[in-house]
């Protein structure tokens, strides 16, 4: 006897665009940019620093050891968002940021995809293109090693 998988409710694709100038994925209160050590090593090398020094001006520790992208003291949105809602490091971004909106859950079913969809204006534009299922479950994948994230470095300590 066989047994089937049921098929995820996405696997037929979903309309996604990322909007100019939007920003909104960013732009919330207290979001937790999760890192990996590419992550880390990479936005480090756009800003010129060290990754030690990198390390320390620019991330802070959850509570469970992961290091995460530090947020404006002010409104707690990510450090790298500017005031016209453009990311300063885009090129180099986090992996995570990149996965947005394809995270774990997000795509968990299709309640937590609508509440997406409320701060995305990008999911289902009149103007975007079909992301195709094995396209999102790359995000997928980078999204669950970003969560994953870097806990013990001994640059830091």
């Amino acid at each position: 006897m066989k047994f089937f998988k049921k098929p995820l409710w996405w696997e037929s694709g979903i309309k996604f665009t990322c909007l100019p100038n939007c920003g909104k994925c960013c732009n919330e209160p207290n979001g937790i940019v999760y890192l990996s050590l590419k992550d880390m090593t990479r936005l480090a090398a756009f800003q010129k620093l060290s990754l030690h020094d990198w390390i320390k001006r620019d991330c802070r520790k959850t509570i469970d050891g992961r290091y995460v992208l530090k947020s404006k003291p002010e409104n707690l949105i990510c450090i790298y968002l500017d005031d016209d809602l453009n990311c300063n490091v885009y090129d180099s971004k986090p992996d995570q940021c990149s996965a947005f909106p394809w995270w774990n859950e997000n795509l968990k079913n299709e309640k937590t995809w609508n509440k997406t969809k409320n701060i995305c204006p990008g999911i289902e534009h009149p103007e975007a293109l079909i992301i195709d299922k094995n396209t999102i479950k790359f995000w997928v994948e980078a999204d669950e090693i970003a969560e994953k994230g870097v806990r013990d470095f001994d640059l830091v300590e």
